[in-house]
């Protein structure tokens, strides 16, 4: 097949989930034998040509927060007219809304929801509103759509009587680097608490400052991501953490360094309250170790019964569930090898890809799903 990813800022991955997803599986389709294409934006990613067997396509973009992806989306989609596609893979509420164009062409289009993107902070009243108004179109516009989590398919279900695909996330076999580039920080010498994500109010960074600075720890706690068009909301996090020496903010971090930081944390915290499937959380169990997690059912999804949640947005009670890790390496050390085993089991690249092509290749009605699944769209293929 001829697959074309649009939404995505681009490849190779830096920052961001989406990113991280379209890389995962794009690789594992072109090692499968298909021609896959990855539209990037021009300030996302200097590379061009190949990577891991995947064609970059590098277009400008109107670099705005709100109009670097429907101005980067409308180019891409003039490609997929010029260029033939058999699949054009869309990613995201507000990518969605052009998912009907390439089908003028004759190609399929299958979209992937990430996330209610309309309830992030970063956006605006309009913002919301516009994004809200792709929820319909995103199951409507393409041939098949794909949700990451179970809680979106209920949503779907709920809302609009839309059966969709649940496929997860995955996450990559661990790299595990002892302290080097990170001794810089000092974080050969403590122990740290990590958390790794986009510094984005939904993310509860806040809750996790605020909860931190009243813990009884000499522990670090370190925080690796950046803006996303939210440096009004880190100037508040650096008046939270209010000099405290213990806590150290070192912006996205990529490569070595993020394999040195999930290696070697004592624990990783996910205070998010709106998440649509965490891609950090899956990679901090796939590390095996121990989460303390907010119970939004998101993240219970992912962890099931393997690791610790505290109340979401419930500073108080994340206080007392740092401190009573903290004081337990026995515990953390339990809910470690529980997260491992998880993650081993439910959470494989190649198993994913397996599933979205064959999504692709019903859209295409060149395979049928399992007979199971084909009674029953809303789940993917049981497969080996």
């Amino acid at each position: 097949m001829r697959i074309a990813m649009i939404g995505q800022k681009g490849i190779p991955a830096t920052y961001g989930g989406i990113e991280r997803h379209v890389e995962e599986i794009g690789a594992r389709l072109a090692e499968r034998g298909h021609d896959v294409t990855v539209f990037s934006r021009w300030h996302y990613t200097k590379h061009s040509g190949l990577h891991r067997g995947m064609r970059i396509k590098r277009l400008p973009t109107l670099n705005t927060k709100h109009l670097d992806t429907i101005s980067h989306c409308m180019l891409s989609v003039l490609d997929t007219w010029i260029h033939k596609y058999d699949i054009v893979h869309f990613h995201a509420l507000g990518p969605s809304l052009f998912s009907g164009l390439p089908r003028i062409r004759r190609a399929k289009t299958v979209v992937t929801i990430h996330g209610l993107d309309w309830q992030r902070g970063k956006w605006g009243p309009f913002a919301c509103w516009f994004l809200r108004h792709c929820e319909r179109p995103s199951v409507q516009f393409p041939d098949r759509t794909i949700v990451v989590s179970k809680a979106l398919q209920k949503h779907f279900r709920e809302e609009f009587g839309a059966e969709t695909f649940e496929i997860p996330n995955g996450t990559n076999p661990p790299v595990h680097r002892p302290p080097n580039k990170i001794r810089k920080f000092g974080l050969d010498r403590h122990r740290y608490v990590l958390f790794v994500g986009r510094l984005v109010p939904e993310k509860g960074c806040h809750i996790l400052l605020e909860a931190f600075r009243k813990v009884d720890t000499d522990a670090r706690l370190v925080m690796a991501g950046g803006s996303s068009f939210s440096d009004g909301y880190i100037d508040t996090l650096h008046r939270l953490r209010d000099g405290d020496e213990r806590i150290h903010m070192l912006g996205y971090v990529y490569g070595d360094m993020l394999d040195e930081l999930w290696s070697n944390a004592y624990l990783v915290v996910q205070p998010s309250f709106l998440e649509g499937f965490s891609i950090s959380l899956v990679e901090a169990m796939s590390h095996g170790k121990c989460v303390l997690a907010s119970d939004i059912p998101e993240n219970l999804e992912v962890v099931e019964d393997c690791a610790a949640t505290f109340k979401t947005q419930d500073a108080a009670d994340l206080q007392d569930k740092l401190q009573m890790l903290l004081d337990d390496p026995i515990e953390v050390d339990r809910i470690a090898r529980r997260c491992r085993s998880l993650a081993q089991e439910r959470f494989s690249w190649p198993r994913i890809v397996e599933a979205t092509e064959a999504v692709y290749l019903d859209a295409l009605g060149v395979k049928p799903l399992s007979a199971e699944s084909s009674e029953s769209p809303s789940q993917a293929p049981d497969l080996p």
